[in-house]
């Protein structure tokens, strides 16, 4: 019974220790040969750089691999078990990112005390983000899809945030951030004598309050019973968490999904009682940090450099949608035909209509006028209105061109899901369509226009069908398509990071253009982009019948004559058609396409064609409003009119989860 109950842990940490071990051998051999080992270990030869490489970089990057590891799998248990979140770790509830817009302040400010005030740093970063997120789901009895969405689209906001200070600031952080992807390169033993003490600090910490969590992981109710102070322990708990893993990103930067897969590995392999997780957890955690950062050593020592963060990431996101499915999900968000105080239906709409069209020509005529030169603010006419518009008219036009065509799209996938909360953005369509236009630009040389369309709206639609069948899988609900959403996102979102840094020079002219710059348009690409949103824009509403009919459900589609899959795909492809030109224009970031449907269904705009004529007006007038602000808030400096965006739609999205019931 013993032998049956521990063969399959023992023969799963076995797998993963020999081939950490196999694979560190090979690393060591192709740096030093194993003659030369123990004396490089013990009194390295300063005059043989391979041994001085060996004593101060490959053997603390080991030791910090396995000390990184064990302090995710901890982080981890933690999270999970306070939460009662299979799905619970700092990644995802967005204080690792939280920690790593820390360290940037830090640096950026260059405040004094060195490693000391960057430790304080990330730890605030981190512990303010994470009460920002526990905020949005205490309410909610920290739901677990709460939580997740709020953590993940915090992540998106610092991320956001710097990206911004990235552009003003490229060189002095451009190594910080190459290094904050994970990286577990290490020059001297300093993070191994950081980290070890501390570590065990906060392992026996976690033991001390291995009963009450154990209590806790059961239900308020019965812990309330038993006179347990479920605040103080939760706080507690929480509070030790966020500051390991503050710590853990200032030292290794953000290493995905370790603190998330060894948790639930080792309940997978019998782990049932909190402290036996305590202790596989963080074993687990070490033996898989230390198989992928060896494998990120040998694929630099064979191919190209890649951070460890970088792997975990790729290999963690298809983790979590085959976990998906296993996830308790809470009530779904109300139907599009609801809300709470929506005002009626509105009448007259044309009239209405005329009105927004009104305010968005008073907004297109501001953007063009209204400016600052060195001497201050400046209302151009004549002709200096004249000779402005080379520059400002194309950014502009292509602009209020993108903000349309996502306030479509965001019209087309809320009700072709039937979520309130789904939107280009946040279910990683941009993203995927990003990846499509990237991956063009490799295959296609010159002036590919023509086939990067193609290519993104082919990108943005391959993610949106993956996301409705992963989604579907244990039962379809709009929690876990934005939870797919998110995964996918992550996914892309890291491709092309890695894609960014390999070095091939067509990749820098796309790092303004992923943040949402529409500092580089010309007249042409203005034009372009006019005639591909007014062809996609006129298709939409042939299709206002069958948007109406399917937030009903499949079957009462089906009962009226609704051809259910032709009628799905079209929408599909047009959805991904306007995401993928929007996305060529202004980047995979805006929220756009969240915002503008949700404003208009707030003003009362709650029939299928009104609604998406109202969005396509609220979008392009956000997306003017962005590109106007962008040029003005720093001036004479540029923030991308995607980033500007997303300053207000990640705010909004946080907001609306609060929101929704």
């Amino acid at each position: 019974m013993m032998h049956g109950r521990f063969a399959l842990p023992v023969m799963l940490i076995g797998t993963l220790f020999l081939g950490a071990l196999a694979l560190t051998g090979l690393n060591f051999i192709h740096h030093l040969p194993t003659q030369q080992w123990l004396n490089a270990l013990m009194q390295p030869d300063r005059n043989n750089i391979d041994q001085m490489v060996f004593h101060f970089s490959l053997l603390p990057r080991l030791a910090v691999a396995l000390l990184a590891g064990a302090g995710l799998g901890l982080v981890g248990v933690l999270f999970q078990q306070v939460l009662r979140n299979p799905l619970a770790e700092p990644t995802t509830l967005g204080v690792a990112s939280g920690a790593q817009l820390g360290i940037t302040v830090a640096t950026l400010w260059a405040l004094p005390g060195g490693m000391f005030t960057q430790q304080i740093a990330a730890m605030t970063g981190a512990v303010l983000i994470g009460l920002l997120v526990f905020g949005i789901a205490w309410g909610k009895r920290l739901s677990p899809v709460t939580l997740i969405l709020a953590g993940l689209v915090m992540s998106l906001y610092c991320g956001a945030v710097n990206q911004i200070f990235a552009i003003f600031n490229h060189d002095q952080l451009q190594n910080l951030f190459l290094w904050s992807t994970g990286s577990l390169s290490q020059q001297d033993w300093s993070n191994v004598t950081f980290l070890l003490p501390r570590l065990l600090l906060g392992f026996v910490l976690a033991l001390l309050l291995r009963r009450p969590l154990t209590v806790l992981g059961l239900d308020d109710g019965v812990a309330k019973n038993l006179g347990m102070a479920l605040s103080m322990v939760r706080l507690a708990a929480l509070g030790l968490a966020i500051i390991l893993s503050g710590m853990l990103v200032n030292a290794v930067g953000i290493i995905a999904f370790i603190a998330l897969f060894s948790p639930l590995m080792a309940k997978l392999l019998g782990a049932r009682r909190l402290v036996s997780r305590m202790l596989l957890a963080p074993l687990l955690g070490a033996l898989l940090l230390w198989l992928t950062d060896q494998c990120v050593i040998w694929l630099t020592d064979n191919w190209r450099e890649i951070s460890t963060g970088t792997l975990t990431a790729l290999v963690g996101a298809p983790v979590l949608l085959w976990l998906l499915p296993r996830l308790r999900t809470g009530a779904v968000p109300p139907p599009l035909s609801q809300g709470d105080r929506v005002p009626a239906e509105r009448q007259h709409v044309l009239w209405w209509v005329l009105a927004a069209l009104g305010v968005l020509l008073l907004l297109a005529v501001s953007a063009l006028s209204l400016g600052r030169d060195a001497h201050g603010w400046l209302w151009a006419s004549g002709e200096l209105w004249h000779q402005l518009q080379p520059w400002r008219a194309p950014r502009m036009v292509a602009a209020l061109a993108a903000g349309v065509m996502l306030g479509v799209a965001g019209s087309l996938i809320q009700r072709l899901t039937g979520n309130p909360m789904a939107s280009p953005e946040v279910l990683g369509i941009s993203s995927g369509a990003a990846c499509g236009v990237v991956l063009m630009l490799f295959l296609v040389p010159g002036d590919a226009f023509a086939w990067l369309l193609p290519a993104g709206s082919l990108g943005a639609a391959v993610t949106l069908l993956l996301i409705m069948l992963v989604a579907g899988r244990g039962g379809f609900s709009p929690e876990r398509m934005l939870l797919a959403g998110m995964a996918f996102s992550t996914a892309f979102t890291t491709l092309l990071a890695m894609l960014l840094a390999s070095g091939d020079p067509r990749m820098a002219q796309l790092l303004s253009w992923i943040s949402g710059s529409t500092y580089g348009v010309d007249a042409a690409q203005a034009l372009r982009t006019a005639l591909v949103a007014v062809v996609l824009v006129v298709i939409a509403p042939l299709a206002s019948r069958w948007l109406t009919i399917l937030p009903l459900g499949s079957a009462t589609a089906r009962s009226i004559g609704v051809a259910l899959m032709p009628a799905r795909f079209s929408l599909l492809l047009l959805a991904s058609a306007l995401t993928a030109a929007a996305t060529l224009t202004i980047g995979p970031l805006s929220f756009i396409g969240l915002m503008a449907p949700h404003i208009a269904r707030m003003l009362g705009f709650r029939r299928a064609l009104p609604q998406m004529v109202v969005a396509a007006l609220m979008g392009g007038g956000l997306m003017i409003v962005a590109d106007w602000g962008g040029r003005m808030a720093a001036f004479p400096n540029q923030i991308p009119a995607g980033l500007l965006a997303t300053f207000i739609g990640a705010p909004y999205f946080v907001w609306l989860l609060r929101k929704v019931k």
